[in-house]
């Protein structure tokens, strides 16, 4: 996942404290949050064996992905100010334990509610755990040193895209769907003992309040930009919850090629993750993110070709477009992130949690788009997913010529 992920809001901030315990605390940080980035995801490499064994459709098991991603959306901020008060170790941890029981409870679920119900418990942990994890590492390093402590916790969330969900689907199509969650459990559970026994204890803080947070979204700046994380979110999930159904529509069927796409997707996701923040720098974020959004929707388009019939191509073309999807998909956190900064940047780190509010509420969006336009077909999916890209691009265009950043 991105680094808009995990950035710490000021409430989740731990008072100050003696620094320097070094970037080996960040390390087991981000073993968390690839425990976190892992189960946020891993349910998209299996939909179709977990609805079966459900009795619901397949569009229904992928509400869940929704499900997570509305209740992350919503909870963050109000945990953030509910838990400001509890040591940061103690939380963390907690979190950690009611993530890994959640995915226990998910793996046991005997019907579809008990399943909704184990998603929704490991969103609150999930929400409970990032954006702490990432304040918490840049707390215990030097002042110069904290740019790299986030980014080693980043790269727990983008690990977890490249290779977890990846791996989730090998012990899937393997043991079932069922032990690959109970090995996330698993995972997650020694994750909170490695933090408890090597993270250093950090007081709380006294919480911000809820409408202190809200009235950031009252600037003109953070209303041109904030919708356009939902949006541009939304396009890419409107497959990927179902990247099972739609990539075999398209010729990518079978247990080595199914993880061979999601590698490919997961590895397109971190080259787009790290160009579009250097090339923001450089060219201005504007210019990236519309660069972005016509990759994704040319993608999009190709593989909705692909899916009808209309289009041939071979195995490493539809590799391609599968690396350019991932890659798309994720190079909209930077330079939104910057846009976040010049729009307000007395309040660059709430902005920056809100933001990634947005990027849930438009994982959950997409999720239901694309759960609606299964029943229609593969093409359907990719076709809706190409006009939301589109719509982006346009939505993009109209912020930056009003003048907006």
């Amino acid at each position: 996942m991105t680094d808009a992920l995990k950035a710490p809001s000021p409430a989740a901030a731990p008072a100050p404290i003696p620094a320097g315990a070094g970037l080996g605390p960040a390390a087991v940080l981000a073993l968390g949050t690839f425990a976190v980035g892992t189960d946020a995801f891993v349910t998209a490499g299996f939909l179709p064996a977990m609805a079966s064994s459900l009795r619901v459709s397949t569009s229904a098991a992928g509400q869940s992905v929704s499900l997570f991603a509305a209740c992350y959306a919503l909870a963050s901020p109000l945990l953030a100010v509910a838990t400001a008060r509890l040591p940061r170790r103690t939380l963390l941890v907690g979190a950690l334990v009611l993530l890994a029981a959640a995915n226990a409870l998910t793996a046991l679920a005997p019907d579809y509610p008990a399943l909704l119900a184990g998603r929704l418990l490991a969103a609150l942990g999930a929400a409970a755990f990032t954006p702490t994890a990432g304040a918490s590492a840049a707390a215990l390093v030097r002042p110069e040193q904290r740019g790299r402590a986030l980014a080693v916790v980043i790269g727990g969330l983008t690990a977890a895209t490249a290779l977890g969900v990846p791996l989730g689907r090998v012990a899937a199509v393997g043991l079932g769907w069922r032990a690959a969650l109970g090995a996330v459990a698993a995972l997650t559970a020694l994750c909170a003992l490695a933090v408890r026994l090597t993270l250093p204890a950090l007081p709380g803080t006294e919480p911000v309040p809820l409408r202190v947070r809200l009235a950031a979204l009252r600037r003109p700046g953070v209303l041109g930009v904030l919708p356009l994380t939902v949006l541009g979110m939304a396009a890419c999930y409107v497959p990927y919850s179902y990247s099972v159904p739609v990539l075999a529509a398209v010729g990518v069927s079978g247990r080595t090629a199914v993880v061979a796409a999601l590698v490919l997707y997961g590895a397109g996701a971190v080259a787009g993750n790290l160009l579009a923040g250097r090339f923001a720098d450089r060219r201005g974020p504007v210019r990236v993110l519309a660069a972005g959004y016509a990759a994704m929707a040319a993608a999009f388009a190709a593989l909705a070709g692909l899916a009808a019939g209309e289009v041939r191509a071979g195995v490493a073309a539809v590799g391609a477009l599968v690396f350019l999807w991932g890659a798309s998909s994720w190079c909209q956190t930077p330079p939104q992130q910057l846009r976040l900064l010049a729009a307000a940047p007395e309040q660059a780190p709430l902005l920056v949690s809100l933001n990634a509010s947005g990027i849930y509420l438009g994982i959950g969006a997409g999720s239901v788009l694309g759960g609606v336009a299964l029943p229609f077909g593969a093409a359907a999916v990719f076709a809706l997913a190409a006009v939301l890209a589109l719509a982006a691009g346009g939505l993009l265009r109209a912020t930056a010529v009003r003048g907006r950043t």
